[in-house]
């Protein structure tokens, strides 16, 4: 399926988990090594993503977080990015995905806002790591990791001088549905990513299901694109017993109630990031497979929750 842009608001979609914390339980230095490794151990990589298509991800999301030149440059690689770019979707591609995705993380350089200068730095950066994949077979890209309003705003821009490619974009927000700097809340946001082009308007989260939903309705009510929700796992550990406000998703079933919540608000991708594995996309993938979106926006709240309790019954019987 070529083009995903023909999914946009229909089909519920899983994206794969990022690999650095199942690659970093294998004793992977990933903060040295985890861009390095699509070039010179990809059956590592391959290992670790087939287990998130197993899980049922319909869009794997190539290892290139660090892509951007800059970051690169701390490992001695910055003159690699067209052969990390090739290597990294050979991997996935050869596990046939529905979907492919890039992922571009945040540069790491200063950013000074007031500076025009500074703000062109940080765009060249991201038209650099979008020219890596120029010719390649992808789906998309995805801005994920951000924090920085202003950094996603360069990010966006100058993925968009390299690349017509649908673009999903994703910025940090704690449960008050704030900003991480603090200044900026969701609906601004996700506002900022449509007037400068993405195509899907993300957040991501640790917020515990029920308030990962009100930022989700939030965001459907201030912007018309998909929206894709990443939620994070504080900690993977299952002999918590229950969920808790500092790590509300401590192990993979409490991600089926998590979904059809997201789903019920509007969401249309989902994620975890953070400390997930490849069963918490699984869980993703189960609670959702099948589903078409749901658009909530101006329904009766007394509605909302029959269908929310229709919806996590079918869930859970299956």
């Amino acid at each position: 399926m070529p083009d995903i842009a023909l999914r946009f608001h229909k089909d519920m979609l899983v994206l794969s988990a990022p690999l650095a914390a199942v690659l970093a339980r294998q004793g992977v230095d990933v903060a040295r090594d985890l861009e390095y490794l699509n070039l010179i151990e990809p059956e590592a990589v391959r290992d670790a993503l087939r287990l998130e298509s197993i899980a049922g991800a319909q869009c794997l999301v190539a290892g290139t977080e660090g892509i951007a030149p800059a970051r690169l440059a701390h490992h001695g690689m910055e003159d690699r990015l067209g052969d990390l770019a090739r290597a990294a979707l050979g991997i996935v591609g050869s596990l046939k995905p529905q979907h492919v995705l890039a992922e571009v993380g945040p540069c790491g350089l200063p950013l000074d806002g007031s500076s025009a200068a500074s703000l062109n730095e940080n765009r060249s950066q991201y038209a650099r790591a979008a020219r890596a994949f120029e010719g390649a077979a992808l789906d998309a890209f995805l801005l994920g990791g951000f924090a920085n309003p202003v950094d996603l705003k360069c990010a966006l821009m100058g993925l968009r001088q390299a690349s017509d490619l649908p673009v999903f974009a994703a910025i940090d927000v704690d449960g008050d549905g704030l900003v991480a700097d603090g200044r900026m809340a969701v609906e601004e946001a996700v506002a900022l990513m449509g007037e400068f082009g993405a195509s899907v308007a993300g957040i991501t989260t640790g917020a515990p299901a029920d308030r990962a939903a009100e930022l989700v309705e939030r965001a459907c009510a201030s912007t018309d694109l998909p929206v894709l929700v990443q939620l994070r796992v504080a900690d993977h550990a299952p002999r918590q017993g229950a969920s808790t406000p500092e790590n509300p998703y401590y192990c993979p079933d409490v991600m089926v109630d998590a979904a059809a919540r997201l789903r019920a608000a509007g969401a249309q991708f989902l994620r975890t990031v953070g400390d997930a594995t490849p069963a918490y996309t699984g869980a993703l993938a189960a609670a959702t497979d099948g589903f078409d979106v749901v658009a909530p926006r101006g329904a009766d709240p007394a509605e909302d929750e029959d269908d929310l309790a229709t919806l996590l019954s079918a869930v859970r019987g299956r």
